[in-house]
C-alpha cells in the first residue's frame, strides 16, 4: 500500500488521521510487513473490524474507519511469528505470549512513527484495556517486552544492553523476529 492508498482508506482523526496512517504504513513495509488493501469479497475474520492477517500481510478494509495504532499492533503480531510461518499467517490463534509482544512491538513502533500513548492505546482498543495498557507503557512498565527479548529483538537489561553496545527497549535490535 502506498501513501495514495493510505489517502483512500478512512481514518480515526483521534488516532492520528491519514497523516500518521501513512507515517505507520510507511514503517510497516519498510521492516518487510506488506500493507495491502482488502480485494473485492475477501473475507475479513479477525478481531479488530477493517483489519486481517492474510498470507502474512496486513489487509486494510478502506470503507472502515481505522486507527493507525491498530495496524501497527496487527504488524506486531507478523513480526514476532517465526520467519518460517511468517509468510503464511492468516487467522490468529489466541495467545496471551503473543498478545503481549505485540503490545510491546507496537510500542516501540509507535514510537518510531511518532504516535502518542492516547493514539496507540485508544478506547475502542484492547477489550477495554486500553487505561492499563496506557498507564503500564507511561510508567515505564513495558509488559510484552522480555517475550521481545528472549527472541533477540530487543534488550531490557541494562548491563547486558551496555555490554553488547546495545540499546534497550523500546528501542529495537531487530523489527522481525
Amino acid at each position: 500500500m502506498t501513501a495514495l492508498a493510505a489517502a483512500t482508506c478512512r481514518w480515526h482523526e483521534d488516532g492520528g488521521g491519514e497523516a500518521t496512517a501513512q507515517r505507520c504504513i510507511a514503517f510497516i513495509e519498510a521492516v518487510g510487513i506488506t500493507v495491502r488493501a482488502r480485494g473485492e469479497g475477501e473475507p475479513m475474520t479477525q478481531p479488530i473490524e477493517g483489519l486481517a492477517i492474510s498470507n502474512g500481510a496486513i489487509v486494510i478494509d478502506p470503507e472502515v474507519p481505522l486507527w493507525p495504532g491498530d495496524v501497527l499492533h496487527e504488524a506486531g503480531h507478523i513480526a514476532v511469528t517465526e520467519a518460517e510461518r511468517r509468510a503464511t499467517l492468516c487467522d490468529l490463534e489466541p495467545d496471551r505470549g503473543e498478545e503481549l509482544m505485540a503490545i510491546a512491538w507496537s510500542y516501540a513502533a509507535a514510537r518510531q512513527c511518532d504516535l502518542n500513548l492516547r493514539q496507540l492505546f485508544h478506547p475502542e482498543g484492547y477489550k477495554g484495556g486500553y487505561e492499563f495498557a496506557a498507564t503500564c507503557y507511561a510508567t515505564g512498565q513495558f509488559i510484552g517486552a522480555d517475550g521481545l527479548a528472549e527472541l533477540g529483538m530487543t534488550m531490557i537489561d541494562l548491563r547486558s544492553a551496555l555490554a553488547a553496545g546495545a540499546p534497550t527497549y523500546p528501542n529495537m535490535i531487530r523489527w522481525l523476529r
